[in-house]
């Protein structure tokens, strides 16, 4: 999940390249909901083992209410901190 400020806009999407999609989105070359919104900080991820787990788990979640994803996340990062510098480059 990337978000634009705490308590902002938040964004979920799935990656197979966390950090060169953090990368993208940062530097405005990823057109779409995120840039139009600025959500540039990683505030949640979660790993999978393979491409079409992680496509069915955003599938699932983007159908979720916006509390139950901001649980979801405030339970590892409650204060909203920026986690970008913790994925392996």
């Amino acid at each position: 999940m990337l978000a634009n400020k705490r308590n902002g806009t938040i964004y979920l999407g799935v990656t197979s390249d966390l950090a060169y999609r953090l990368h993208q989105h940062r530097n405005g070359a990823m057109p779409g909901f995120a840039r139009e919104h600025g959500c540039r900080a990683l505030v949640w991820s979660e790993r999978h083992d393979n491409i079409q787990d992680a496509r069915l788990r955003e599938h699932r979640m983007k159908k979720w209410k916006r509390a139950w994803k901001l649980k979801l996340m405030e339970e590892a990062n409650p204060q909203w901190h920026d986690l970008s510098s913790r994925i392996e480059h």
